[in-house]
Formats: C-alpha cells, sequence, structure tokens
C-alpha cells in the first residue's frame, strides 16, 4: 500500500568481510537482499583483511559493545536476525529491551555441529546451545539446509525453517575452452577435503592436470598439501577474480570427507557459487551439499572419499568437447540462476519472520 511503512531488520553478524567464508557471503547478501522490502540496519564484525575471521579479543570486545547498545538503546526494529547460532545472547538481550521484537537465528554447519568434536570445549559449546534453546523458544531458527536444520533441532531448537541459500555469481557471455586445472576455494580444513584430495586424488589423474587452490589456511595438517609440485596456492581471491577461475577451471571441486569429530556442511555455497559462474561443479554427496548441488543438472555428485570415482568423473569431463561442455554449463546455470536466488532467500526470509516480503 502507498505510503505503508516498511519494516525494520536488525542484522547482528560476527560474520562479515574482508573475512572469507560462506557464512560472510550469506550475511552481506542477505542484508542486500531484505533491503528490498525493509529497512535494514547491519551491526557487523569485520573480518581480517587477510580473509581471516576477527580474533577471539575483537570478537569479545565487539559482543560486550554490541550488548550494552541493545540493552541500553534497544534495537530500533521490529525484526532482530542473528546471524549464527554462536550469537543468540545478542537476540536474548535485544528481546529482554524490546519484548515484541521478533528474534530470528540463522544456523549453519559449524556453528552448530562444534559440540561433535567432544572434550570440554565441545561439551561446554553444546550446553551453551541447550540453554539457547531454553531460553529463546520463541525465536524462529532459520538453517541452511535440512543436515543443519536436524543438528539443531538435536540442541533443544523446535521445528528450524530450511532456507537453502543462493548465489547473484554470473557466468560469462561466450563461454571459452577450460584451461588445465582443477579449482577448489575454501578454508583448508580436514572436512573439507583438499589434502585428501592431493593424495588420493590427483596421483590418479593425468600428470598436466594441476590443482589450484583459492582460500585461506587453516589447519597446519591440511597446509601440508600445498607443499605437492602440482599445487599452486592463489590466497583468498576477490569475488570477481574467483568467478572469473571458476569459468576457466577444467571443473570446480567441493571434495567434502566425513571426519571423525562430526562437524560437517552446512550448505556448501561454493558448488552453488561454481555453476553460477559457468563453471562445472563436482561435489561429494555429503550433508548439505546435496541441497547446493541437483545431481546431474547443476553439477555432479559423487562419492565422498572415493578416489576412483572422483578420478574418472574428471577424466569423463576433461574428455568432454567444447559442444557438450557449453551445452551442459548453459543448463545448469540456467537452473540456478531460476532456483537458487537471493530474492527467493529474502522472501523465504520473511515468511520465517512470519511477515509476507513487501512488495
Amino acid at each position: 500500500m502507498p505510503g505503508e511503512a516498511r519494516p525494520r531488520v536488525l542484522l547482528i553478524t560476527r560474520k562479515w568481510p574482508p573475512a572469507v567464508g560462506g557464512m560472510e557471503t550469506y550475511s552481506v547478501r542477505l542484508a542486500e537482499a531484505l533491503e528490498a522490502h525493509a529497512e535494514v540496519e547491519v551491526l557487523a564484525l569485520p573480518g581480517r583483511t587477510s580473509g581471516a575471521p576477527p580474533s577471539g579479543l575483537a570478537l569479545i570486545g565487539w559482543g560486550l559493545r554490541t550488548s550494552l547498545r541493545l540493552l541500553f538503546r534497544g534495537p530500533k526494529a521490529g525484526i532482530v536476525h542473528v546471524g549464527d547460532m554462536a550469537a543468540w545472547p545478542l537476540g536474548w538481550i535485544a528481546g529482554l529491551r524490546a519484548r515484541r521484537t521478533r528474534t530470528a537465528l540463522s544456523a549453519h554447519g559449524t556453528d552448530v555441529s562444534y559440540p561433535r568434536r567432544g572434550g570440554i570445549k565441545g561439551r561446554l559449546y553444546g550446553a551453551y546451545l541447550r540453554l539457547g534453546a531454553r531460553l529463546m523458544r520463541r525465536a524462529v531458527v532459520i538453517a541452511n539446509s535440512r543436515a543443519t536444520a536436524d543438528c539443531t533441532a538435536g540442541h533443544g531448537f523446535p521445528d528450524p525453517v530450511v532456507i537453502p541459500l543462493a548465489t547473484d555469481l554470473r557466468a560469462p557471455t561466450e563461454p571459452a575452452p577450460p584451461e588445465n586445472f582443477i579449482l577448489f576455494s575454501g578454508r583448508l580444513v580436514e572436512r573439507k577435503g583438499a589434502r585428501w584430495f592431493v593424495r588420493e586424488v590427483l596421483p590418479r589423474l593425468p600428470g598436466n592436470i594441476r590443482l589450484h587452490i583459492a582460500g585461506t589456511r587453516w589447519h597446519g595438517s591440511e597446509a601440508d598439501a600445498l607443499a605437492d609440485p602440482r599445487v599452486a596456492f592463489l590466497g583468498p581471491l576477490p569475488q570477481d577474480e574467483l568467478a572469473m577461475k571458476m569459468s576457466r577451471a577444467l571443473c570446480v571441486v567441493t571434495p567434502n570427507i566425513p571426519v571423525a569429530n562430526g562437524e560437517f556442511e552446512g550448505f556448501g555455497l561454493v558448488a552453488t557459487e561454481a555453476t553460477a559462474a559457468g563453471g562445472v561443479s563436482l561435489a561429494a554427496r555429503l550433508d548439505g551439499l546435496t541441497e547446493a548441488v541437483i545431481d546431474g543438472v547443476t553439477g555432479f555428485l559423487l562419492a565422498p572419499a572415493d578416489p576412483e570415482a572422483w578420478a574418472a568423473k574428471i577424466i569423463e569431463v576433461a574428455g568432454w568437447d567444447f559442444a557438450t561442455r557449453a551445452k551442459f554449463i548453459a543448463r545448469a546455470t540456467r537452473t540456478v540462476q531460476e532456483r537458487f536466488t537471493w530474492s527467493r532467500v529474502a522472501a523465504e526470509t520473511f515468511a520465517a519472520y512470519g511477515i509476507a516480503a513487501p512488495k
């Protein structure tokens, strides 16, 4: 209706650029998508210029400052959306000052699976999440995949709403023949499978195929993979450069593997982004990746930790002629542009808030 006030949304997130990762991308793109329908204020903690998340000290300081602001000034919004489960107390504090405020929490993979690591840290964090579930029963929880929703519900949060992620990357208007490299994009952590891929799959491929890794160093054991002479480490790349690399790669791999500590991939946005950018996406048939890739349509899902299956599919894709590759990419990118949109995420998020997205 003309003159009708737009909803006001306060988005609180500790995942923000220049830090690099799916949660950071989610926070930025969600804010932009919501702004098409609402007045949006963002209280964010930026990451480090290296692409790494903020330090523990910076996180504590930001949490205290944000808590004091919410407690003494109150949220000036009807909806408070906290960007991840670890920051749930900020939503609880906002509710203390403005009880009619709707509160939403976003659930991702890592921030709800951490208790599975066990040990004193895992047990404490699990208790912390269960406390949040008791104190925030009225909050709506938005999970990025069914795998994430099931894990979140296991901590006591009732009926999470599943809203798969999206991408606004676009493929080149004129496709070009691929170059002779495979691309891995992401943090070097065990579950993402970079080291496994280098050790188990790369030796099974023709010797002239190289692996390019774009992302951030994380765990020292995973960084060992960078010493392989067939691996080129690119570091974190700006979004436009990453998209170009995706379109030029022979294929983009997301070779996640099951890990002993039980952590999992909440969604696997990079697999969807690879398709949107005009690449051929190969992903493990595991966790949230099964919702990020439509098997045989937007990419291919492969058995996790099966090097023979991975090598065979990569060799098959390498053998495609240009017409076959262009036809597959055209269909895949069209499907992603239709289904994995941030406008869809915004509309479904407003529905989760309990209001229709304003026109």
